[in-house]
């Protein structure tokens, strides 16, 4: 029976990999930087991730719906992003909104979500997903969503403080990609990539790199947007999402800012720690998240070349955000703030500002510097305060 650690006392002594030194043990120089990224890069897919496919697939767009919202203040669109020929299952369906107020192009968040865009909304003319749904979900019945569920998420998304401070907002559910449970890679976008049956090998991509595929999806789709500034688009992620926008982000250099809401063990916390939720865990538990290979550290953290401070280093020089919850002890945040502070020496290699802060800092202080940080009040949630620093972070390091 697996019990937690909750106590400081019991985290073992380890010793952290060093981003700044390579496999074959030579320190890195600034010049040297790019290698050294690719390498670490290397041993996430390899290790902990899997490896995204490089097969190209051409994505078509359909504009769904296109209407005034939230009483003026915002534009609504739904586009469609199709994967095959046919207007038919996988496709991921966008929810944007952008400010009316705007000229020119906007800078904006984008993140999945887990219950389908209809939850992130009470809007009544929003489609309602049609996916498999997680049963936890309010208004979800035999895994399908009904029209109770909609709005069910929305106080996690606030849309309309983020159209009031200028900023676009985009949305997708995690399901269109793949569905949040074990099937064997059968469905979502797995067998455009495996076909006639066949599964990912022991170093390919589980469910989190198909949904950090579909992020890098919707950025695409921005870049043919005149009215959304593809270049300042920032990733965002809550819990298993926070570890997807962090793949993304380190996969996909294009998005210029990204952030890690509560993502926990194989998101932004140290896995050596062996606080809380551990890799032996999450594996048991959520064995299609991350490739096959990750399972050779269940309970042997030690032994994988890589921790979660490398994950946030492979976003350098980039903005990065990494927010934690006093209460949410199950994601350790002190092992969060601490992949922050260990990515400090290559930010500060690139020649730009890291984590300014030694110690982790009390709550609600947030760190605005380029590696950002905050620790809130409460549990494992996305609330206003979250958005607020995250728009703050994106008003000094994106505008």
């Amino acid at each position: 029976m697996f019990e937690a650690n909750y106590h400081e006392s019991l985290v073992p002594n380890y010793e952290l990999p060093d981003p700044l030194v390579t496999q074959d043990g030579a320190a890195v120089s600034s010049s040297d930087w790019g290698k050294r990224r690719a390498e670490i890069l290397s041993l996430f897919e390899t290790h902990v991730f899997g490896k995204t496919p490089d097969q190209p697939i051409r994505v078509r767009t359909q504009v769904m719906s296109e209407t005034e919202s939230l009483g003026g203040k915002a534009r609504r669109k739904e586009i469609r992003l199709y994967f095959t020929d046919q207007d038919t299952r996988p496709y991921l369906d966008l929810l944007i909104y952008l400010p009316s107020s705007a000229s020119g192009q906007v800078p904006g968040f984008v993140g999945l979500n887990f219950q389908g865009n209809h939850s992130t909304t009470p809007e009544a003319d929003v489609i309602l997903s049609d996916q498999w749904m997680r049963a936890k979900g309010a208004g979800v019945v035999d895994h399908q969503a009904t029209q109770e569920a909609r709005g069910t998420s929305a106080s996690r998304w606030a849309i309309e403080r983020i159209i009031d401070r200028g900023y676009m907002v985009a949305t997708a559910y995690c399901g269109d990609l793949d569905p949040d449970y074990d099937d064997g890679y059968q469905d979502g976008i797995h067998p455009l990539f495996h076909s006639n049956g066949a599964v990912p090998a022991d170093d390919e991509w589980g469910t989190i790199g198909a949904w950090a595929w579909g992020l890098s999806r919707a950025l695409d789709y921005f870049e043919t947007d005149d009215e959304i500034d593809a270049t300042r688009i920032a990733g965002m992620g809550h819990s298993r999402l926070g570890k997807t926008s962090l793949w993304a982000g380190a996969q996909d250099e294009r998005f210029a800012l990204v952030i890690s809401n509560n993502s926990g063990c194989g998101g932004a916390a140290l896995s050596r720690r062996r606080y809380g939720e551990t890799v032996g865990r999450i594996n048991a538990s959520f064995p299609h998240w991350f490739c096959n290979n990750f399972r050779q550290y269940n309970e042997n953290e030690d032994a994988c070349p890589v921790d979660q401070h490398m994950l946030i280093a492979l976003m350098a020089p980039r903005p990065v955000y990494v927010a934690s919850a006093e209460e949410d002890r199950w994601a350790d945040p002190k092992g969060e703030f601490l992949s922050a502070k260990y990515a400090d020496a290559v930010y500060r290699l690139l020649g730009t500002d890291g984590l300014d802060a030694e110690d982790m800092p009390p709550i609600e202080s947030p760190i605005q510097s380029r590696i950002g940080y905050h620790i809130r009040s409460g549990g494992h949630n996305v609330t206003d305060y979250d958005w607020d620093r995250y728009m703050d972070f994106a008003d000094i390091h994106m505008r």
